[in-house]
């Protein structure tokens, strides 16, 4: 994997995880009334997030095919077991993690024979 292709594939993964975190303050605002200031934060928050998203997805689209950066996405599914177990006390049960280790290893899985097409194309 070159150099430029790993650190753009970090980026993806910092990016997603922080993406992650979206629904994360959409579940606090959840536990506030309506309007209430609590809620008001806990979205704007999430706007912030999304917003930075918006932009960060487009930088790393210009640098990876879409179908691989897509294809990374899965992994915010794995973030929200965590999330969920940090933030709200969610159990992590056996098969979340068998659900988690699917993803990855489709992931993994994508990612391999991506790379292995664009050496070809090289």
């Amino acid at each position: 994997m070159a150099p430029s292709r790993a650190k753009t594939l970090f980026l993806l993964h910092l990016l997603l995880l922080g993406y992650s975190l979206a629904d994360v303050a959409s579940k606090f605002a959840a536990g506030f009334d309506f309007l209430s200031l609590g809620f008001v934060a806990c979205y704007g928050i999430l706007l912030v997030i999304l917003a930075g998203y918006a932009l960060g997805w487009q930088q790393i689209i210009k640098r990876m095919p879409l179908t691989t950066a897509y294809a990374n996405r899965g992994i915010t599914v794995v973030w929200g077991i965590v999330w969920g177990a940090v933030f709200f006390s969610e159990p992590v049960t056996i098969p979340k993690l068998v659900g988690a280790a699917m993803i990855i290893a489709g992931i993994a899985l994508f990612s391999r024979a991506d790379a292995q097409e664009e050496g070809e194309h090289a």
